[in-house]
């Protein structure tokens, strides 16, 4: 009973625990949900005292050519005749269920059944309690890894965890129940360190923008800040995590993505992790939501370095994938479908429609005054995005190869550009 009694009192503690841990994991490629074969073989057991006895079943490990080959065995385990079913199970499930509620805001979340959201409940409750196993609902290893997907697509905050391991257990050859053990990398002490340490770089970062404004301000202002303050660094430790985004300001693209997802969330925007490739790499991102719409934003592509890595150019933030259609970025990634995506077609808060740098007519005087204020104002660069091929090219020829980048930017003696016909985008640098 006192067991039961901490675990209804945790229920109702969860929003809590939400609002203070919220947000991601590690690269979803390094998701332990391993898949074995089981010995069916029976073997002798012998009563222990209680009213359960559980033995361990031989394991044979499975290759996987698409992994390394020393991953960690699931358990199958043997339960009694006698064992007894848990105590007030159709009300644990039932208090499991209300949680829901708590996930309105957690995009992948809305997107499972109902079996796999009960799920997610019980695995995020485990991992944000630093649980050492949890009985699951269900009895489906496939369940239990989706919903781990979307547990770290949700919450890129989850610093502390990396993979899971699945124990089932058998009764007369049936299949009864199956625990849930997430892969710490740390204690928890040494958790609540690092999330301190989180806290104060996170409040620095986010002390130029407020709750209060639009949601594409939020979103220009969390892409920039971590542009300009995180480097991107294939060795910096943790660099799954956002303990390298914040804390050793040097990350890869989960970092990058499990970071933006952590600072969008605490601004009330929603935001998910999305996984998938680009450029032939494994590549991560994000979905957000500003003004109802949504789109696809990827912070680390915002970073000029990660793009044009032998440039001399100092570090500058690249605004081409500031809040983009799924047709634009269908052309330079692709996604691994964890769980649905929704066709994002607005350009409303596309970065270059709200300051004005889109133009989907042909008007070289239009063109030339944004170029002419970035100049006169000491920019270092300008960048307009072109709705056409035939636009594109129109202001490549004009502006470059004329040189009538001159007829506005008095004084300018050279010029330095970056094409990206994906997008649409020219960049000028003076």
């Amino acid at each position: 009973m006192e067991n039961r009694i901490k675990k209804r009192l945790f229920v109702l503690l969860l929003a809590a625990w939400l609002s203070a841990f919220m947000s991601g994991c590690g690269l979803l490629e390094r998701l332990e949900s391993i898949k074995t074969e089981i010995s069916q073989e029976e073997g002798k057991s012998e009563p222990t005292s209680g009213t359960a006895r559980k033995q361990k079943k031989r394991v044979k490990k499975k290759k996987d050519s698409d992994g390394p080959e020393d991953r960690t065995p699931v358990q199958t385990e043997d339960a009694s005749e006698d064992m007894e079913e848990a105590p007030e199970e159709t009300q644990r499930a039932q208090e499991d269920a209300n949680a829901g509620e708590l996930y309105t805001g957690y995009f992948a979340y809305q997107t499972l059944d109902d079996e796999t959201k009960q799920v997610y409940h019980e695995v995020l409750t485990a991992i944000l309690e630093h649980g050492e196993k949890a009985e699951l609902s269900t009895l489906d290893v496939d369940v239990l890894e989706k919903a781990y997907k979307a547990v770290c697509a949700d919450n890129g905050g989850l610093f502390w965890v990396s993979g899971y391991v699945y124990t089932q257990y058998t009764r007369g050859g049936d299949l009864i129940g199956m625990d849930f053990t997430p892969k710490y990398t740390m204690a928890y002490e040494e958790r609540e360190q690092y999330q301190q340490q989180i806290d104060a770089s996170v409040e620095e970062l986010l002390a130029g923008i407020s709750i209060v404004d639009s949601d594409y301000a939020k979103a220009k202002y969390v892409f920039e800040i971590l542009v300009q303050n995180v480097d991107y660094d294939a060795a910096s430790e943790n660099n799954q995590n956002i303990i390298s985004t914040f804390l050793n300001r040097s990350t890869v693209c989960q970092g990058y993505a499990c970071g933006t997802q952590y600072l969008l969330h605490l601004l009330g925007i929603q935001s998910v992790i999305v996984t998938g490739n680009a450029g032939g790499e494994s590549h991560a991102w994000n979905l957000v939501c500003l003004d109802g719409n949504y789109y696809h934003m990827d912070t680390t592509w915002g970073n000029s370095r990660y793009l044009d890595r032998t440039s001399q150019i100092e570090k500058y933030v690249n605004y081409n994938y500031l809040a983009v259609t799924s047709e634009e970025i269908a052309r330079t990634h692709r996604t691994d479908e964890s769980f649905p995506l929704p066709e994002c077609t607005s350009i409303e808060d596309n970065y270059f429609v709200r300051e004005n740098r889109y133009f989907a007519e042909w008007n070289p005087d239009v063109v030339g005054a944004v170029l002419a204020e970035a100049w006169n104002a000491g920019a270092n660069s300008a960048a307009v995005k072109l709705a056409t091929a035939e636009i594109y090219e129109q202001v490549k020829a004009y502006f470059i190869e004329e040189q009538h980048i001159a007829d506005y930017c008095e004084g300018i003696s050279s010029i330095y550009y970056l094409e990206d016909p994906e997008m649409g985008v020219v960049t000028f640098h003076f």
